[in-house]
């Protein structure tokens, strides 16, 4: 089977669109993905469109961008939507169905907290009245799990919250670019104990965009120079277990597929130089250290502490800014996670460029459940 490459890569900043439509910020980042790689729509193949709030958004986007009658297939996996297009598009030309196709996530979200609505006659549960199946209100529950298991402190799961709006200020597709000192995180509105406002990620609207293409292809369009190799992917769901009839699980299904990418791979944590992980809340981001195999069970809390997830640390995480501070538009996320690796491993993130990047991990979880898992190379 052969290699597959990402040829061109790009989002949109992240912030409030209120002029601009789902399939416009499609369009948007669609064209900035393959001006990226200076093809147009008649080189694409077929499209794998992510979004969660709207339905036909890949052909509705084709609309704007171009009608060629392709192959549409629209996903929607919750928060790992954009990643599941991604790897459905990696998967076809994996297969020898098509050599270039494109990859498309996209969200308009409204501010505030992200609640389940009623579903026909679908009674809704009693955890979801009184929030227990809120997105903070199971992110609590992470953190005080982690909190009694090990220790792990307020001021340690602030700490991140602290480093993804530091690193923020370099990137200026942003949604924030602000500095949150650990007393302002600390005492900013408690949502979720112990998260507070500024350890929850920010519901925003955007969308992001990846051109994708097999080894022979990339090489007789002479695009393998800026070309970042595609080394594994990886989609995991829970397993059945008496806990996840009760509660949502977000390591199990998050140390599946990352195993499973890592076997793929050929390749262990250790040979990481840089990781986007879901930090859709504080608690998250430390308790992934440990999923994706960064530190052994229990040192997240420590991990945090001595500097090595930080730009110029030994394993830098969510240099972007992470979902705290970069913005989280749902669908959007996957394939944006997969920009900001790729742009660090082609060597144009500037200031906040990890040196030497040779290899690195996205990682997002979709509640309910899945969880997609990429490993990206410089070619």
């Amino acid at each position: 089977m052969t290699d597959v490459y990402i040829v061109g890569i790009d989002m949109t900043r992240f912030g409030r669109y209120p002029d601009r439509t789902v399939v416009q910020l499609a369009a948007d980042a669609a064209h900035l993905a393959l001006d990226d790689c200076g093809l147009s729509t008649h080189d694409v193949q077929a499209l794998y469109s992510g979004n969660i709030g709207e339905t036909m958004t890949g052909q509705r986007t084709l609309q704007l961008i171009g009608q060629t009658g392709i192959p549409v297939v629209n996903c929607t996996n919750a928060c790992a939507t954009g990643a599941t297009a991604f790897r459905e598009g990696w998967i076809a030309i994996k297969a020898g169905l098509f050599d270039t196709v494109l990859c498309i996530g996209v969200e308009k979200m409204a501010p505030g907290m992200i609640v389940k609505k009623k579903v026909g006659n679908e009674p809704l549960p009693a955890e979801g009245l009184i929030g227990s199946e809120t997105m903070p209100a199971v992110f609590s529950a992470v953190g005080l799990e982690h909190a009694r298991k090990y220790g792990t402190t307020l001021e340690q799961f602030a700490r991140v919250s602290v480093k993804n709006h530091h690193h923020s200020i370099f990137n200026p597709k942003s949604m924030y670019r602000k500095e949150t000192p650990l007393q302002e995180v600390l005492s900013a509105e408690m949502i979720a104990y112990p998260n507070t406002k500024l350890m929850c990620s920010v519901n925003v609207d955007g969308a992001a965009a990846a051109v994708l293409m097999s080894e022979r292809r990339a090489r007789e369009r002479g695009l393998m120079g800026r070309a970042v190799r595609v080394r594994a992917s990886a989609l995991a769901s829970d397993a059945w277990s008496p806990r996840n009839q009760v509660m949502q699980d977000v390591n199990t299904v998050s140390r599946q597929a990352a195993q499973a990418a890592y076997e793929m791979a050929g390749l262990g944590p250790q040979d990481l130089q840089l990781v986007e992980l879901h930090d859709c809340f504080a608690t998250a981001e430390i308790v992934h250290y440990e999923n994706l195999g960064l530190c052994a069970e229990g040192e997240g809390g420590p991990l945090i502490d001595s500097g090595a997830t930080a730009l110029g640390g030994r394993i830098p995480v969510n240099v972007s800014g992470g979902l705290l501070s970069k913005g989280h538009p749902l669908g959007a996320t996957g394939i944006a996670n997969l920009y900001e690796v790729a742009t660090h491993l082609r060597g144009t993130a500037g200031a906040r460029q990890v040196e030497g990047a040779r290899i690195g991990l996205t990682h997002v979880v979709g509640l309910g459940s899945a969880c997609a898992v990429h490993i990206l190379e410089k070619s």
